[in-house]
């Protein structure tokens, strides 16, 4: 069902097990036919490690989807889509979609190095221009990819629509670089989530002089209104209580001999 009724930008909330975290991932493809999702989780906390140790047959508790307000899509006219690290998967089915409506469709793929770089030909197959960054020179141009933006836009070449999708501060200067030149720019935000369907307010965000909430009324908002700052020091207020769940489950697994 979620396959069937999915747009870009909208993702799911998935549970390991009954007592688990309730993670929210981007939807970043399916197969209405087969009736499947893909979602590309990076093993960062206690959640999404224990989610990337499942294989082929195994199952967990519940997925609940799709959530959120698909991207609005509209042929813009020239859209650069960029993704930093895993938000490539977030990136990559709106660059789709802008694709699918008519845009001239130009993709910057980042990553700190070439083995972290993901969804390379499925982003250069959606792209009338693609291109890679890494942050260590490994792969593609060496530097960031508000590098490879900046570059563009001094190129003379007349962008209207960027999204922006990767770490807080990747997006706030994707915002920056994009401020000056008036280029109408998105980001989708990643704050706290746990139900993800605007009754517990634990995902609220402050866009302009306004307080909204990413599950139902975002997660993609206007990046020249986002207050980063204020998302970041939300984001960090469980850091304590992550870093000790991650301890716990990393010598649970040494001691079941897995990851």
């Amino acid at each position: 069902m979620i396959a069937k009724k999915r747009k870009a930008g909208q993702f799911v909330i998935v549970r390991i097990n009954p007592n688990g975290e309730r993670v929210p991932l981007t939807i970043a493809d399916s197969d209405p036919e087969k009736g499947t999702i893909t979602i590309i989780a990076q093993g960062a906390g206690k959640s999404t490690r224990e989610l990337n140790l499942k294989e082929a047959g195994d199952s967990i508790a519940d997925v609940v989807g799709p959530l959120g307000t698909p991207s609005h899509i509209e042929n813009f006219g020239t859209a650069v889509s960029i993704g930093g690290g895993v938000g490539t998967a977030i990136a990559y089915p709106t660059a789709k979609a802008l694709k699918e409506a008519g845009n001239y469709v130009i993709t910057i793929n980042g990553a700190r190095t070439k083995e972290l770089v993901i969804l390379e030909d499925e982003m250069k197959a959606v792209s009338d221009e693609a291109y890679i960054t890494t942050d260590d020179g490994s792969y593609g141009f060496n530097g960031f990819v508000t590098q490879k933006l900046q570059e563009l836009i001094d190129s003379g070449k007349k962008i209207d629509f960027v999204l922006a999708i990767g770490p807080i501060p990747m997006m706030k200067a994707v915002a920056e670089v994009t401020r000056p030149h008036g280029i109408k720019t998105v980001v989708s935000l990643n704050p706290i989530m746990i139900d993800g369907t605007g009754m517990c307010g634990g995902c609220r965000v402050t866009i302009g002089d306004e307080i909204k909430f990413a599950c139902i009324d975002g997660p993609e908002f206007d990046a020249h209104l986002v207050d980063f700052k204020n998302l970041a020091d939300r984001n960090r207020i469980y850091q304590h209580e992550e870093k000790e769940a991650g301890e716990a489950f990393e010598h649970a697994c040494k001691l079941h001999g897995q990851g």
